[in-house]
């Protein structure tokens, strides 16, 4: 290989030698998360970026608001489960909520007030946004406030479409909104301590910046080195007409 500008080949393999020595150090655990493990720091930004998501997803007060206008507010449905003994689960927790479940095979025939159940499974999702699963499992006797919480979702889930056939658009709205913004932020972010970007702007600012120049770095190492062996790229010159 013959190497053209000596200076910038040089520059290029010393950038790009850098970049992987930091490299190395990115994938070496490092740093001490807030639970004092000591993890790279690829597992550091994910864990700090999945408590910012999840500061930034607690729409539970709003949605507590919209469900206690439909108190009073009584339903007649039937909503299909996967098999009877998802169907039994289910009636359990409308049990539970104080409205009145049958099964019927792998189905449940619930009938009550709507705002009365959906207002209890917003307090049980609040519950778990806050990591208390707990108190979840103590409010629908289980033993498990995970899997109630997921059991709840597979109850209100066809039930909107239920609520469509029977033309109660607001309320098939209401019971979507339910799952979407307090049912599964609280599962899904479970374990997960919540965070508001303006609690760590410092840490945050510091690692967008960081890539933004590590991309740079990566990117200047490449270019000087093909300079260096006289490899660039250039505009072409328009051909003169003869």
């Amino acid at each position: 290989m013959l190497v053209h500008n000596k200076g910038l080949f040089i520059k290029g393999l010393t950038l790009l030698g850098s970049f992987l020595v930091v490299l190395f150090l990115i994938f070496s655990p490092v740093l001490t998360d807030e639970q004092g493990r000591k993890v790279n720091g690829l597992t550091y930004s994910d864990e700090l970026f999945n408590c910012l998501a999840k500061g930034s997803a607690y729409y539970i007060p709003g949605v507590s608001k919209k469900v206690a206008s439909f108190e009073g507010n009584t339903i007649d449905v039937t909503v299909k489960q996967k098999d009877a003994e998802a169907a039994t689960e289910a009636a359990k927790l409308v049990n539970h909520s104080g409205l009145t479940a049958e099964v019927k095979d792998n189905a449940v025939h619930i009938t009550g007030d709507l705002g009365k159940m959906l207002g209890v499974v917003v307090a049980a999702s609040d519950k778990l946004y806050m990591n208390d699963a707990a108190s979840v499992a103590e409010t629908f006797g289980d033993a498990d406030g995970m899997k109630s919480m997921k059991a709840w979702w597979g109850v209100l889930n066809p039930m909107v479409k239920e609520l469509q056939k029977q033309k109660k658009v607001e309320e098939a709205e209401t019971v979507n909104l339910v799952n979407t913004k307090a049912i599964e932020p609280a599962y899904n972010f479970f374990g997960i301590k919540g965070e508001k970007v303006s609690e760590r702007v410092p840490v945050v600012a510091g690692l967008l910046i960081f890539y933004v120049i590590y991309t740079m770095w990566y990117g200047y190492a490449i270019f000087d080195i093909f300079n260096g062996i006289g490899l660039s790229m250039s505009k072409s010159k328009a051909k003169k007409e003869a």
